[in-house]
């Protein structure tokens, strides 16, 4: 009776943790210039996407402080022409969210400067608030100019930077308003303010409110301006006061909402714009590994031979994609927060008559540096993942045959 022989086991599989990091090691080395540029092509990517976000994400914070120096967090305007209102100011001191108020009346018309020697007049529309002193806690103008408004005087106006040129009004110097109602003032001009924000540089000038009356022939007042605790809560403290009190709340949120809307889009614009060039170098990544399964395909069928596993052969150079991308991803944002830096310290100039404000900051996110490593990471592995399928699909037999 013939003995039957035991059959040999198959060949163990190489333990694939050390093998796959060993084998995409000794693959990364030999091709040393195509790996730096594709970590270049990858770093470049990322610096340029870091940085185009960054300074998105200054010029939106640039703008919107600009914007809260000259303007309240809140505006509540009555429905009917009425005086001063002691229950709707005795809500807003008892308010915890509310840091500042003041009594406003607010008017549109055009100032004019007279000419004078050797000086044309100067002529432009402006938007002029009347307001107490309490306005300099409501406003945010810079020191010095914040002064000027608090102790504005009868008769006087404050001009904003824009405006003052446009008419050649400076300190010290007559201007006449035609207001709305087609009545006619004279003011001193008693100080410039500067904001940041051309918009209002250009088109705002207050008074005291006493003078607006005046003027107006009226003891009415508009509303009242409220700078709160933190500007975000602007929405919910409006509705809070108004909602048992003739009033109508204006958020800062909603007169700029839709600049607001329109810089959001454009950072998500500016974001995919920029991140299609990490894209292309992701296809380089796919390009290096895609050669170096066609170079290495022996060297692969011989591994399936001797019990390597398709999961192996993957991870092999799944890996060496995932130090490419991880070596362009570790440059890339040394890259771009080194230029953040640089025009942190030196804000990059605009000119403001275009672009409201006239330098451009830099707000470097940890959300948008997650973001940003997370999708890089994840393109540079998919990129990887096609030339490491097809190394996984290689038959031994036919290639060694």
């Amino acid at each position: 009776m013939a003995s039957v022989r035991p059959t040999p086991p198959p060949p163990a599989a190489p333990r694939s943790a050390g093998l796959a990091w060993s084998i995409a090691r000794a693959h990364l080395s030999r091709r040393r210039t195509q790996n730096i540029l594709t970590i270049g092509g990858i770093a470049v990517g990322v610096m340029a996407l870091i940085a185009a976000l960054s300074l998105t994400n200054g010029f939106t914070r640039a703008l919107v402080d600009a914007t809260l120096r000259a303007s309240p967090h809140l505006s509540l305007s009555s429905f009917s022409p009425e005086g001063r209102d002691p229950e709707m100011e005795q809500a807003l001191k008892a308010d915890g969210r509310v840091a500042a108020s003041t009594p406003f009346l607010a008017d549109k018309g055009l100032i004019t400067r007279p000419a004078g020697l050797g000086n044309r007049a100067g002529v432009d529309f402006a938007t002029l608030f009347g307001v107490t002193p309490q306005a300099a806690k409501v406003l945010q103008l810079p020191p010095g100019q914040s002064e000027l408004l608090e102790t504005l005087g009868p008769g006087e106006i404050l001009l904003g930077s824009a405006l003052a040129r446009s008419i050649g009004g400076f300190t010290g110097d007559e201007v006449r308003l035609l207001n709305s109602t087609q009545r006619r003032g004279s003011f001193r001009v008693k100080g410039i303010f500067t904001t940041g924000n051309y918009l209002i540089d250009s088109a705002y000038a207050f008074t005291s409110l006493g003078t607006l009356q005046q003027l107006q022939g009226t003891d009415n007042i508009t509303g009242y301006q409220v700078r709160l605790t933190d500007p975000n809560l602007a929405p919910v403290v409006g509705t809070d006061l108004t909602r048992t009190r003739a009033y109508s709340p204006l958020p800062w949120q909603s007169i700029y909402g839709t600049l607001l809307d329109q810089l959001a889009l454009q950072k998500k614009v500016i974001g995919f714009v920029v991140f299609l060039i990490v894209i292309v170098a992701a296809f380089g990544i796919a390009n290096v590994l895609t050669l170096a399964v066609f170079e290495k395909t022996q060297e692969i069928a011989i591994l399936r031979a001797i019990g390597a596993t398709r999961g192996l052969i993957t991870r092999i150079f799944l890996l060496e994609g995932l130090v490419l991308g991880l070596g362009g991803l570790l440059v890339g944002n040394l890259l771009g927060l080194g230029i953040s830096a640089y025009f942190t310290v030196r804000p990059f100039q605009i000119p403001g008559d275009l672009y409201f404000i006239t330098s451009l900051p830099v707000e470097v996110r940890w959300t948008d540096l997650l973001g940003v490593n997370a999708v890089g990471l994840i393109t540079t592995l998919l990129a990887a993942l096609i030339p490491a399928r097809r190394a996984a699909s290689i038959e031994p037999a036919r290639i060694i045959r």
